[in-house]
């Protein structure tokens, strides 16, 4: 299936059509990358937004739940889509993470630190893209 990824920058986006948040997290000049408990791959910390919830307030909590992050500073990137048969749009962060918790016990194993994306990735086709993103900006 041919997926397609495309950055909006400040062409405008309806904020309800921002369904998820992603962030590229680093910790002292790693990248934060988290492995479901389900999977044998990993992941860039991120989730779908909740009812009521901004999005912004998605990429804060799910930074939080997915990595154990408690204090850091986080900033948007862009908007952007996946455009698979739907197009289904999501917000793109980066956070600099000063400090780093206990792992919430919820649907993360485990977190790891790398210098670059590893190869084994839940999301191939996406989240190298994302990372480009967020590494040249």
């Amino acid at each position: 299936m041919n997926i397609e990824i495309i950055f909006y920058g400040d062409k405008p986006v309806q904020d309800n059509q921002l369904k998820f948040a992603v962030i590229m997290a680093k910790y002292k000049g790693k990248w934060i990358l988290s492995k479901h408990k389900e999977r044998t791959t990993w992941e860039i910390p991120g989730g779908r937004r909740e009812r009521e919830e901004s999005i912004d307030n998605t990429a804060k909590r799910e930074l939080k739940e997915e990595t154990g992050a408690q204090k850091f500073n986080i900033k948007p990137v862009s908007v952007y889509s996946v455009k698979r048969e739907e197009e289904s749009f999501g917000k793109l962060y980066y956070a600099e993470v000063q400090k780093l918790g206990k792992l919430p016990d919820l649907e993360i194993g485990e977190i790891k630190l790398f210098d670059q994306l590893p190869s084994n990735l839940t999301y191939p086709q996406i989240q190298p893209q994302l990372f480009k993103k967020v590494a040249n900006n």
